[in-house]
C-alpha cells in the first residue's frame, strides 16, 4: 500500500511540475475528445474500458467489448461518430473515429493497468491519431493515470496526459460519491487543466446517477458551457444497452448517443425476473472430494470449498430452481458428506429442488442422500446399509515375529494411540470411548434420514437391522429411493418433479453473477487456510509455513477475518504449539474461526483451541487432549538379517536410540531399551508435556484446570459431545465458519466478499505412480515402523495413524477406503 501511494505520489508531482512553463500546446478540451461517455470515466460505467484513464482495465473482475456510435438527428440507426472499445484484467484497447463537416480524425489507445487490489491502481497508456488531427487538437501521447478507491462512497481518478509531439501536457481529475454506500445513487465531477491555461477557462462537467432499479440507471451531466445530456442505461446479464441525448445551452437538441456492451455479467432485475426458476444446477461427485487438487489432469477430485460454494450460490441464484448431486463412485469422508447435506438441506429451505442420484451407496452416501426431495437411483443398483464400525488392526504379534520390542508410554487412561503396537485387542478404556463416538454418529445419521425421508424409529432400525442391502427395486419399495432411473436421464426426472423443462446453468455462470457488483473497491476478504495432515515443521500441516502465513494475514488491511480449517491427528508438539501461537497473535488482529474436519484430536486441538470460535461437524474427533510415547527397540530384529552395529560414545545415556539402519525403511532400529533410570526421565517429561497441554487449553478455553484434566486423558469425541462439554463453539461446517466469520469481523449480510483461499492446489499436475492408493497391512506396519523410530522417545499429542486418516469406516461401506492418506 505505502509503495502503491509513494508511485502515484511521484507520478503527479513529475507531471504537475511542468505546468507552469510556457507558451504551450493544448489538446482538445477532455470534454469534447472523449464524446461517448455518459458521466466521468472512473465514476459511472466501464470508461470506454480504459481509453480515458488507463489505470481502469482490472478495476472490475471480467472483460468487457464496447460499442458506440452517435447519430446527429433521433435516428438511432443512423451512424455517425462511432468508437470500439475492449478491456481485459490489466489491459485495454480501443478506437473512435470523430467527423466533422469533411474532417474525420480517427484515435487509438493501448493500456496497460496493475495495482495491490481493485481500489488501488496504477495505469500506463499510450495513444495516437491519423486523419486530419491537427484540425481537432489530438496528438500522440503519453498517458498516467490513477484509480484510488478506498472506500465505498469514495471514487477518485487522475489522469496525466503528455503528448510526444509537443509540450502539451493535460490533467483530468475526476470524482465520484456514493452517499448510500451503492450505485443507487452516484454523484460525481470532472475537470482537467492544462499548460498555460487559465482556473476560468478549465472545462468541468458535474452530474448524478441515479438506479431506481437494480439494472437500469438514469444520468444527468451539466457542463461548463451549460450544455447538458440526459441518459438510460439497461443492463441485461451478459450485456447491456444504453442511449443518450445531448442538448445546448438553449436546452435544444444536438444529437444521440447510443451504445452496446458485451462482457461480464451485471445483474438486472431484467434479466433475473425472465429467467427465474428457469435453470437446473448438476453437481457431478464421481471421484474424490478433498481439500486441494492438481491444477492440471485432475478432473476426478473435486475440491470440498467449491462444491459448499457451488450448492451455496446456487441457492442465492433466483434463476435456479433445482438442484441434483451425481453420487455414483463418489468417495468422500463422512464429515464432508455432512457438510454438503447441510448446504443442500439450507437450499431445500429456501425453497429449492434438491435431488441426488445414487447407484452403488453405502451409509456416508444414502446419509447424504437423504436430504433430498427426491432420490433417483439406478435401476441395476444396490444400498449396503449395514451401521457402522471402528475397529483397528493390532501388530504385537508382528513386532515379535520380526524381532521388533515395544514399550508403550501411557499415563493418561484414553490416550490409545500406541497400543496398536502393544496389545493383541483394544483396551478396555479404547473400547469405551470408541464405542461412545460411534453411538453418536449412529444417531446423528439415523435423527437426519428419518427427518428427510419421513420415516419412524422402528422402520429405520429395521432397515439397518433387517435389511442391510437392498436391490434397487426393493430400496424402491420399501421408500428409501423415490424412482428408478439413470443420471443421463436426469433431465427427465427433473421436469417429472417440477412439471417443466430446466436449462443447464454451470458453476461458472453462478460465480459472474454472485462477483458482478458495481461496487467501488475491493470487496472485504476473508482468508482461508488449511491445516492438513500430521502437526509437523516441514510436512503436513507444515507449521513452519502456516506461521509465516498467518503473520503475513495479521498485516494485511484487505483481510478481515481468518477461517483456519484444521484435519490432523496431531504430531509433533511444537509444531503444534508454532501453529498455535501464531493463531494467537493473529486473533488478536482480527476474527479468527477454526472450522473442524474429519478428525481435529490431540496436536489437531492444539491448533485449533486459540481461535476466536470453534465449529465442528457432529461427526468430528475432536478432543484427545494427552501425549502419548513410545520405545521401539531390537530384540532380535538385527540378527534375523544378519546385521549388527557398534559405537563408540562419551556419556552414559549416548547410545541411547542408536542401532542398525534399516536400508529399506530408512529408520534406525534402537539397539536396545530404556534402563529404568532412563525411563523416569521420560515419564517426567510426558507429564510435564501433558500439564503444559492442560494449561493451554484451560486459559485458551476459559475452562479450570480441573476441568479440562478431567476432560482430557487421551479421550475423543464427538463434535456433538465436544460442543456439549465445551471443547467446541458450535456444530458447522466450512460454510458456516465462513459466515461466522464476517459476523465477527463486522461485515454486513449484504455485502460481497471474497474469499481468500490459501494453498488450494497440490501441485501443477499429478505424476503417475506417485498418487496416494489405499494403504495395505505391509505399508501400514512400514508407516508405523518409521514413524515410531524416528520420533522414538518424544512426548506425541496425537492420534494413532489409522485414526490419522479416516478414523470410523461404515460396515462394509462400498468403495470406502480403509485409510485415505493425507
Amino acid at each position: 500500500m505505502r509503495r502503491f501511494s509513494a508511485t502515484w505520489l511521484c507520478v503527479t508531482v513529475l507531471l504537475l511540475s511542468v505546468f507552469h512553463r510556457a507558451p504551450a500546446n493544448q489538446f482538445q478540451p477532455h470534454t469534447q475528445r472523449f464524446p461517448f461517455l455518459s458521466a466521468p470515466a472512473s465514476a459511472f460505467g466501464y470508461g470506454l474500458a480504459g481509453f480515458v484513464n488507463p489505470a481502469l482495465p482490472g478495476s472490475t473482475p471480467g472483460s468487457n467489448l464496447l460499442f458506440f456510435w452517435q447519430s446527429p438527428d433521433r435516428r438511432a440507426l443512423k451512424l455517425g461518430n462511432w468508437g470500439i472499445f475492449a478491456s481485459f484484467p490489466g489491459f485495454g484497447f480501443g478506437t473512435q473515429s470523430i467527423e466533422q463537416g469533411p474532417l474525420r480524425v480517427r484515435d487509438y489507445k493501448i493500456s496497460l493497468s496493475g495495482g495491490e487490489s481493485r481500489a488501488f491502481r496504477l495505469g500506463l497508456g499510450y495513444g495516437w491519431s491519423t486523419g486530419d488531427k491537427g484540425a481537432f487538437g489530438h496528438e500522440n501521447y503519453l498517458s498516467l493515470g490513477g484509480l484510488f478507491r478506498p472506500h465505498p462512497a469514495l471514487n477518485l481518478g487522475i489522469t496525466g496526459n503528455l503528448s510526444t509531439e509537443s509540450n502539451a501536457r493535460e490533467a483530468i481529475v475526476e470524482l465520484g460519491l456514493r452517499p448510500l454506500l451503492s450505485p443507487r445513487l452516484t454523484l460525481f465531477a470532472d475537470w482537467s487543466i492544462q499548460r498555460d491555461q487559465s482556473l476560468k477557462d478549465t472545462p468541468w462537467s458535474i452530474g448524478a446517477a441515479l438506479e431506481p432499479v437494480r439494472g437500469i440507471q438514469l444520468v444527468g451531466r451539466y457542463f461548463d458551457d451549460k450544455s447538458f445530456s440526459l441518459a438510460l442505461h439497461l443492463n441485461i446479464g451478459y450485456g447491456g444497452i444504453s442511449t443518450r441525448a445531448d442538448y445546448n445551452a438553449d436546452g435544444d437538441y444536438q444529437r444521440s448517443t447510443h451504445a452496446l456492451r458485451l462482457g461480464e455479467f451485471a445483474r438486472s432485475f431484467v434479466s433475473e425476473k425472465g429467467e427465474r426458476n428457469r435453470y437446473l444446477v448438476a453437481i457431478d461427485l464421481t471421484g474424490r472430494v478433498d481439500y486441494q487438487k492438481y491444477l492440471l489432469l485432475d478432473r476426478r477430485t473435486h475440491r470440498l470449498l467449491e462444491v459448499l460454494r457451488t450448492i451455496r450460490l446456487a441457492t442465492e441464484d433466483p434463476r435456479v430452481e433445482a438442484i441434483a448431486v451425481n453420487l455414483s463412485s463418489a468417495r468422500m469422508l463422512p464429515e464432508h458428506a455432512w457438510e454438503i447435506r447441510r448446504e443442500l438441506q439450507r437450499a431445500r429451505g429456501k425453497g429449492k429442488k434438491v435431488l441426488v442420484y445414487l447407484d452403488n451407496a453405502g451409509m456416508t452416501e444414502y446419509h447424504l442422500a437423504s436430504v433430498a426431495d427426491v432420490i433417483f437411483m439406478d435401476p441395476m443398483g444396490n444400498l449396503l446399509l449395514p451401521g457402522y464400525r471402528m475397529g483397528r488392526t493390532f501388530f504385537k504379534g508382528t513386532l515379535e515375529k520380526l524381532g521388533l520390542g515395544f514399550d508403550e508410554w501411557r499415563f493418561f487412561k484414553y490416550k490409545s494411540a500406541a497400543e496398536v503396537l502393544s496389545r493383541d485387542r483394544m483396551s478396555e478404556a479404547d473400547r469405551e470411548q470408541r464405542q461412545k463416538y460411534l453411538d453418536d454418529v449412529y444417531e446423528q445419521v439415523a435423527r437426519d434420514v428419518i427427518a428427510g425421508r419421513g420415516w419412524s424409529r422402528d422402520k429405520w432400525e429395521r432397515i439397518i437391522n433387517k435389511e442391510g442391502f437392498l436391490r434397487a427395486e426393493v430400496a424402491l419399495s420399501e421408500g428409501l429411493v423415490d424412482t428408478l432411473a439413470r443420471w443421463s436421464a436426469l433431465d427427465k426426472v427433473v421436469e417429472q418433479v417440477t412439471g417443466r423443462k430446466h436449462r443447464r446453468l454451470k458453476r461458472k455462470a453462478l460465480l459472474d453473477r454472485a462477483r458482478a457488483s458495481q461496487r467501488w473497491g475491493e470487496p472485504p476478504h476473508v482468508a482461508v487456510v488449511y491445516g492438513l495432515g500430521v502437526c509437523a515443521m516441514d510436512e503436513g500441516i507444515n507449521a513452519r509455513e502456516l506461521e509465516r502465513v498467518f503473520k503475513k494475514l495479521e498485516k494485511d488491511p484487505q483481510v478481515k477475518a481468518v477461517v483456519f480449517r484444521v484435519d490432523s491427528p496431531g504430531g509433533d508438539g511444537m509444531a503444534s504449539d508454532v501453529v498455535a501461537a501464531a493463531l494467537a497473535a493473529l486473533k488478536k488482529k482480527k476474527p479468527v474461526v477454526v472450522s473442524q474436519g474429519q478428525v481435529a484430536g490431540s496436536g489437531g486441538y492444539w491448533i485449533s483451541m486459540n481461535a476466536s470460535k470453534i465449529l465442528a461437524g457432529p461427526q468430528t474427533v475432536t478432543g484427545s487432549i494427552g501425549v502419548i510415547g513410545g520405545w521401539l527397540y531390537d530384540r532380535g530384529f538385527s540378527a534375523k538379517l544378519g546385521m549388527s552395529s557398534d559405537l563408540v560414545k562419551r556419556g552414559e545415556h549416548a547410545d541411547l536410540g542408536f542401532g542398525v539402519q534399516l536400508p529399506v525403511l530408512g529408520v534406525q532400529i534402537p539397539a536396545r531399551n530404556l534402563t529404568p533410570e532412563e525411563f523416569s526421565i521420560m515419564e517426567k517429561n510426558i507429564k510435564s508435556f501433558y500439564r503444559t497441554f492442560v494449561h493451554k487449553v484451560s486459559q485458551a478455553r476459559g475452562l479450570r484446570v480441573t476441568r479440562v484434566d478431567s476432560l482430557a486423558q487421551g479421550r475423543i469425541y464427538s463434535g456433538t459431545l465436544g460442543k456439549a462439554i465445551g471443547l467446541v463453539d458450535d456444530i458447522g461446517g466450512l460454510m458456516d465458519a465462513v459466515d461466522l466469520a464476517r459476523k465477527l469481523a463486522g461485515i454486513p449480510e449484504r455485502t460481497p466478499i471474497e474469499l481468500e483461499e490459501h494453498r488450494p492446489y497440490k501441485g501443477l499436475f499429478p505424476i503417475p505412480g506417485v498418487a496416494a492408493t489405499e494403504a495395505n497391512v505391509e505399508e501400514t506396519v512400514a508407516a508405523l515402523v518409521r514413524f515410531l523410530a524416528t520420533n522414538s522417545g518424544k512426548p506425541m499429542p496425537m492420534l494413532d495413524l489409522e485414526s490419522a486418516a479416516f478414523y470410523y469406516f461404515p460396515a462394509g461401506g462400498v468403495g470406502e477406503p480403509a485409510i485415505l492418506n493425507y
